[in-house]
């Protein structure tokens, strides 16, 4: 059914989440057994990735961000690589996603809308020198700019605003879609989430997650299987 709807969708958008590189290693964050439910120091991973924890605690924070969030080995899965072949066929118009990874460039999608930043990305705060996760993993303590200011990663934090910007790209793919495939996410977090609302009212919706979702009664289709299967087949094999 969905491949017969992405041949039939002139204007198709993908939206994605932590789900999709759990293949690649990457763990999940909101589910039962994901990052979020976990602990250190007496402090939730959300406290730890708050735009105040780093501020007042930018060496332990970066401690934290090398030691569980960075995976500098990871590689795309078959779902990355559906996606792309997707967008190379003209079947897909945009990659809309919450991580922080860069597989889906890796991969070799090319219109990816990264809402919640890049986790290879890094900037000087002081003189806004951009440097890479190769950067920050070999240095110690709180990685400096050679001017001496604090980098800072290229991501949204907790309590940081989304580039709005990007965010009224996404919605704008929303907005004239005809098929939205949403994978990989609990959609609960807001306003990524709200990008299912902008959908015309003829469009079709698939939620592809292995748990329920606020939205899974608009859908038009629920599908609980392995998502790197399901659109590895979507997209004709790769």
């Amino acid at each position: 059914m969905l491949k017969k709807w992405l041949d039939e969708s002139k204007h198709t958008v993908f939206l994605g989440g932590a789900g999709v590189s759990t293949a690649s290693g990457i763990p999940d964050f909101r589910s039962a057994h994901g990052l979020y439910q976990q602990k250190t120091q007496g402090l939730s991973y959300e406290e730890m990735l708050s735009h105040p924890y780093f501020v007042e605690h930018t060496e332990e924070f970066y401690d934290f961000l090398r030691r569980v969030m960075l995976y500098p080995d990871a590689k795309p899965n078959p779902a990355h690589y559906a996606l792309a072949k997707l967008e190379q066929e003209g079947k897909l118009e945009a990659v809309i996603t919450q991580n922080i990874d860069g597989l889906h460039q890796m991969a070799g999608s090319k219109n990816v809308l990264e809402l919640h930043g890049n986790e290879n990305r890094y900037f000087c705060q002081e003189c806004g020198r951009k440097f890479d996760m190769a950067y920050v993993m070999g240095s110690a303590g709180v990685p400096r700019c050679p001017c001496g200011g604090v980098l800072k990663p290229d991501v949204v934090l907790y309590g940081e605003a989304l580039d709005q910007g990007l965010l009224r790209r996404a919605v704008e793919y929303a907005s004239r879609a005809e098929l939205m495939v949403v994978a990989g996410t609990s959609l609960v977090v807001y306003p990524v989430a709200g990008l299912v609302d902008y959908l015309p009212p003829k469009a079709r919706l698939v939620i592809i997650n292995r748990d329920p979702t606020p939205y899974d009664s608009r859908a038009d289709l629920v599908l609980r299987e392995d998502l790197t299967e399901v659109l590895a087949q979507a997209a004709g094999g790769v």
